[in-house]
């Protein structure tokens, strides 16, 4: 028979994901994994010091205190994936050597989602004593394990040896970490329903690991075992039943005369499926409670779809191992982060009460308002808290902080922490840190921005970026946010979008086409600009279309204390209205200063946007402003004048404006390190200056460049940002008193909340 045009469309559809697939695991270098080195090894000296001599006194430490291993090596922050390969994804037993993608896959995603380094480790060996005999000799390397794809019940008997013979964490993810995320999506998933955990009944397929420990976790939240009904290939496990039982499935053996899933599933409020494709039929689904939960995670094809549940039953709560349908359960919500929190507070294992905080973080985190970093990462999705959002997504930044504190503090109040955080809430801050790479740098801003609270008008007010923002202003700082825009596209956006906040409510909106200040504002902007040839009429134009000229018209008039504009348009242009209707008495713009964060630290850039081609007199009123403002961040500036002449050697524009530019600074006493004219090489390598230019006044890196031209300046902001990875905060315009900023169409709402942080210090501050 001729196969279909549709069908010969999918078979080569899928011969693409394959060959992708392959492809993405060979290139460009076989793998997924490599070893990088954390010390420089350069010279002899730096290999005296990591091998022979020097390697000793790190061994004799060891020896004399087994607990500095965590000091002196990297056994602190590694986990081992450990695997027979005897159960592998839905692959069943394919032995260990084809198992190692997915083990160097796990590994990939400790380091991506917790940056915990990972081994992984592939044995052949089926015995499950043997197995754990192996393992338990690898102490001494790892600071945990993780037991991945080991076949049921063999995976039972491993981990039991190894926790109890083992002095570390010991961690089965296929059971624990399924259990964990199915704790959360049930929690929330019951909190919808309004339901409890004590009142509801529970029909389960599959007997397995996973299934086995998902049922001792609901156990653990409340649910009766007696209201708990487990069914497997034979049917429900029953009192004295023999075929296909294990002592697990014994646990939950139920008194009755019943013997299908069919008999079993009438009033049922959840059903989890961790068995096989279309076991749960819809006319089973009927029978079920009101508003009920359906688990059905088996993969790739679950118990039920979800469009045939939710054809007999509307109001069905539905989660699936699957990411192309809502609530997808997924180990990565866990793994990493539980082991984050027990690796930084050195736990011994891993216990009953880390994994209920570990539920309850994940839980609690998707009832909150969904981070714009994991809308950005999953567009178009409704991320909103209900029957379609029980859990998180795994790119949600918040995870690691909130996940992982609630684990370490959960060892701490247990008493498995052999090396107890000394303050929480400082820890949460440093894993904040971690994910949010302006965290820790903004720091110093954000607590400067507490001592006032300054009223914030933001220009573009109907941007979900912004909206983002304003939620997080309102729930990180003492600033008031005004949105310029339509109320009810602004609540529209804000409802889609997930935010609890509302205009009217959490903030005051500035309605353009209809604010009771119309005249006011247009009478005002034409006064101050009627002699630079705006007439009434433009100036009530630009009052009803122009909402940077609005907002800086309310600064202007005292009723918001800064401006944030620029998410949309060019940026010259809107420093038009901002150097128009602001840039008065000592007040012009003087340039705009990017903070860019690498991954060895902070660079600032400027002049990127407001002088094309400076004058000395304006660079030198740059290298002033920066400096002012790198100490807002807690910095020592260090000013490298840069330009394509080198100390004087080429007689070109850039270096000839440049040295004006030093005289001008040189003509009196200043408070901070500045150098120039150089090479950007020269800057940021104090060793190659000390070549070319001796006596030098700048020591060590220079950590701002302020460039001859916008070009210049621009140029390397971007390459910094696209090639560099780093992350930008800014651009902070410099010399307009703190009065407006004017930020580029490519930030995001962090980004948005950081300028707005820079925007909430008062003057006094950095002046």
């Amino acid at each position: 028979m001729k196969q279909s045009q549709d069908d010969q469309m999918t078979d080569k559809s899928q011969d693409n994901l394959r060959q992708a697939a392959l492809d993405y695991h060979e290139f460009p270098k076989p793998g997924k994994l490599e070893i990088r080195a954390t010390k420089p090894l350069a010279n002899g000296r730096d290999l005296a010091r990591a091998y022979s001599p020097g390697v000793a006194e790190a061994c004799v430490e060891i020896k004399n205190d087994a607990d500095t291993a965590r000091k002196y090596t990297s056994r602190g922050n590694l986990v081992a994936v450990v695997s027979n390969g005897t159960a592998v994804l839905g692959l069943g037993n394919i032995g260990a050597l084809a198992s190692k993608p997915v083990m160097e896959g796990k590994a990939v995603l400790f380091k991506k989602f917790a940056n915990i380094d990972c081994f992984d480790i592939e044995v052949n060996e089926p015995d499950p004593e043997k197995l754990a005999d192996i393992v338990c000799a690898l102490e001494p390397t790892f600071g945990a394990i993780n037991l991945e794809d080991i076949k049921a019940p063999d995976c039972f008997i491993v981990e039991k040896i190894c926790r109890e013979r083992m002095n570390i964490p010991v961690f089965h993810d296929d059971q624990h970490g399924t259990a964990i995320v199915v704790g959360a999506a049930a929690t929330n998933a019951l909190h919808v329903a309004d339901k409890k955990f004590e009142d509801i009944k529970v029909v389960s397929t599959g007997g397995g690991a996973a299934g086995i420990a998902c049922l001792n976790m609901l156990l653990k939240l409340g649910v009766k075992r007696e209201n708990v009904w487990l069914c497997d290939i034979a049917g429900l496990v029953y009192e004295g039943r023999e075929a296909e039982m294990t002592p697990q499935k014994a646990e939950y053996a139920q008194k009755s005369d019943l013997r299908t899933l069919d008999d079993v599933i009438e009033g049922a409020d959840l059903f989890l499926g961790l068995s096989g494709p279309n076991v749960l039929k819809p006319e089973m689904v009927a029978k079920m409670a009101d508003r009920p939960a359906i688990f059905a995670l088996a993969n790739p094809t679950p118990e039920i779809l979800p469009d045939d549940a939710r054809a007999v039953k509307p109001d069905a709560i539905i989660a699936t191992g699957r990411s192309d349908f809502p609530n997808q359960v997924n180990n990565v919500l866990c793994f990493p982060f539980i082991f984050r929190g027990a690796l930084d507070v050195g736990a011994t294992e891993i216990n009953d009460e880390m994994k209920i905080a570990c539920v309850q973080g994940i839980a609690e985190l998707a009832r909150a308002t969904t981070s714009a970093e994991a809308a950005a990462a999953y567009q178009g999705e409704k991320l909103k808290f209900g029957a379609d959002y029980l859990i998180p997504k795994p790119f949600d930044p918040r995870l690691m902080g909130v996940v992982a504190t609630s684990v370490a503090k959960a060892a701490m109040e247990t008493g498995v922490a052999k090396t107890p955080l000394a303050d929480i809430d400082e820890y949460k801050r440093k894993l904040d840190g971690s994910v949010f790479k302006s965290a820790m740098l903004m720091r110093p801003v954000f607590e400067a921005a507490r001592s006032a609270s300054r009223r914030i008008v933001f220009a573009e007010g109907e941007d979900e970026r912004v909206l983002r923002a304003t939620q997080a202003v309102l729930e990180e700082t003492t600033e008031t946010p005004i949105l310029i825009g339509r109320p009810d596209v602004i609540a529209s956006r804000c409802e889609r979008a997930g935010l609890k906040i509302r205009p009217g409510d959490d903030f005051e909106v500035v309605n353009p086409e209809n604010d009771p200040r119309y005249y006011e504002y247009w009478s005002t902007y034409h006064e101050l600009l009627e002699r630079r040839g705006v007439t009434p009429d433009s100036a009530k134009a630009i009052m009803r279309t122009n909402t940077t000229a609005i907002g800086a018209i309310m600064v202007h008039r005292g009723e918001a204390d800064s401006l944030i504009c620029g998410t949309f348009g060019q940026y010259l242009w809107h420093l038009n209205y901002v150097q128009q209707i602001l840039g008065r008495d000592t007040l012009h713009p003087v340039g705009a200063l990017s903070m860019m964060i690498l991954e060895d630290g902070p660079l600032f850039i400027a002049d990127t946007h407001v002088h094309p081609e400076p004058t000395p007199e304006q660079i030198a009123e740059a290298v002033t402003g920066a400096a002012r403002h790198v100490r807002r961040f807690g910095l020592k500036p260090n000013i490298a004048l840069c330009s394509h002449s080198q100390f004087g050697n080429l007689d070109i524009d850039s270096g000839r404006r440049m040295r004006a530019a030093l005289e001008i600074l040189d003509s009196q006493p200043r408070d901070f390190c500045y150098e120039g004219e150089m090479h950007i090489d020269s800057a940021l390598d104090a060793e190659l200056r000390s070549r070319i230019f001796p006596h030098s006044r700048m020591q060590g890196t220079a950590n701002v460049l302020v460039f001859a031209n916008s070009d210049a300046a621009s140029g390397v902001r971007n390459i910094l940002k696209m090639k560099g990875s780093g992350l930008e905060v800014g651009p902070i315009l410099m010399g307009m008193g703190n009065k407006a900023h004017i930020v580029t169409p490519s930030i995001t709402a962090r980004g948005l909340l950081n300028v707005s942080a820079i925007a909430g210090t008062p003057v006094s501050h950095y002046s």
